[in-house]
């Protein structure tokens, strides 16, 4: 019967994880230290006695009796077994470290032990999770730089690559700490909670490399042949971002030939183009605002222009959208139009307050609205990739009902979402594990 099956499959695997345990176990054992005393760096340690521990392995969990040397003073102590194996002050198997590690940047930790629990040997607790995090968080957040330039040493440009596109976007994400009270002043409290909430929204950092080769055949956009992505934490001003996306642009930039467009491509927020301005990294970048953004500005102005809802605005809307994508004048007559018809129209004052702001905006941004030329060259006129990036790193892993971050925690998962997202784990893991090995 089908019952019968799956009793015969359980038990099945409950033999085969009980004879990998044992087998394990015999291994190490047959490594286990017996002299009555060794020296460890240059001191004298003698025999104290037989000690049980639990380990949790890839087959699951594993007594083992492993030696415990002291000094002579007894304020040291020395497990020769565990510092062999690499476990010094571990309790999970440098195997299941790794699953841990990897799956808490897809899913919590109370997801993770339910999502081992059905299908692995090994079924860590929500508690062990997060201490694992917490742990090999700090020491990723110690090595940073180092991890990062180990990786980056590791990779190159993709060979078709002709053009390098580097983007850069905030988003909003909940810290667990006391803040200002936002809403309508109706709703804000008073007396001695007035304008204070328990939690606040801030801006976590994203930056995204991209790399771009031909426009395929039929298609209008450029292949994206890799992406690499940088994050951080809501920080005052972003210093600890911007260092490690300068880092990041650097290294894209040096592995790229001569012939390789370098671009920067982002919204229209005023303090990171204002940031892009003033930093000699971009000097030699050709700038462009994204054009879905741009689109939107486009449909406020119309909306502004003639009333929401109406034909008349849409057909402005689409004869200016086609324009900005096949004119090089595009930006400047947008302009145009909008100067002939705030003059030509008696708007009320709501409408002309709208007008004149997207009236600014086209003005300020005029000069990054090349689209028309970057569609002829071939290179990317959207931003989807750090768009998406946004979306994939931070709000769908830390965004979630109810979820609120300490900075340090938040931190930690997102360096590790941002490895695994950037599909560097790999290398990062080979150089965490030597990293643990040697504190």
């Amino acid at each position: 019967t089908p019952e019968e099956a799956e009793r015969v499959t359980e038990a099945i695997g409950q033999a085969i994880a009980a004879g990998a345990v044992a087998g394990y176990r015999a291994y190490l054992e047959s490594h286990e230290e017996r002299e009555w005393s060794i020296r460890v760096d240059g001191e004298e340690y003698r025999l104290k006695g037989a000690v049980e521990k639990e380990y949790l392995t890839p087959f699951g969990p594993m007594t083992l009796t492993r030696n415990l040397y002291q000094n002579a003073s007894d304020t040291k102590s020395h497990i020769p077994l565990e510092a062999a194996w690499g476990m010094a002050g571990e309790f999970m198997a440098v195997e299941v470290r790794e699953a841990v590690l990897y799956s808490c940047a897809l899913m919590t930790p109370d997801e993770i032990g339910a999502q081992f629990g059905k299908w692995a040997l090994f079924h860590p607790s929500a508690t062990a999770v997060k201490n694992v995090i917490a742990e090999k968080g700090r020491l990723i957040a110690e090595h940073k730089d180092e991890l990062d330039a180990s990786v980056r040493e590791a990779e190159r440009a993709p060979e078709d690559a002709r053009v390098l596109c580097v983007s850069m976007d905030g988003t909003n994400i909940r810290l667990r700490e006391t803040g200002e009270k936002w809403g309508r002043p109706s709703e804000r409290p008073t007396g001695k909670e007035a304008g204070t909430t328990p939690s606040v929204y801030k801006n976590a950092m994203v930056g995204s490399v991209s790399f771009y080769g031909e426009v395929p055949e039929g298609e209008k956009t450029p292949e994206r042949l890799a992406s690499r992505y940088t994050s951080h934490m809501p920080e005052d001003r972003a210093p600890t971002f911007k260092r490690q996306f300068e880092a990041e642009v650097a290294s894209a930039q040096s592995q790229c030939g001569p012939d390789v467009v370098n671009v920067v491509l982002m919204d229209g927020a005023r303090p990171l183009w204002n940031y892009v301005e003033s930093t000699p990294l971009f000097d030699e970048f050709e700038k462009l605002l994204d054009y879905g953004h741009t689109l939107e500005h486009l449909s406020a102005a119309g909306e502004a222009l003639v009333g929401k809802d109406s034909a008349a605005a849409d057909r402005w809307y689409d004869l200016y959208r086609k324009k900005l994508l096949e004119s090089d004048q595009g930006a400047e007559g947008v302009i145009r139009s909008l100067e002939y018809y705030a003059k030509k129209q008696k708007l009320r004052p709501a409408r002309q307050k709208e007008l004149k702001a997207q009236h600014t905006f086209f003005v300020r941004n005029k000069h990054r609205m090349n689209y028309a030329e970057f569609r002829r060259r071939g290179f990317p006129i959207g931003s989807g990739p750090i768009e998406a990036a946004c979306k994939t790193l931070v709000k769908t892993r830390m965004c979630r009902s109810g979820m609120r971050w300490s900075r340090q925690g938040g931190e930690h998962i997102l360096d590790i979402r941002t490895y695994v997202k950037s599909d560097r784990w790999e290398t990062v893991w080979l150089k965490i594990k030597m990293l643990s090995r040697a504190a």
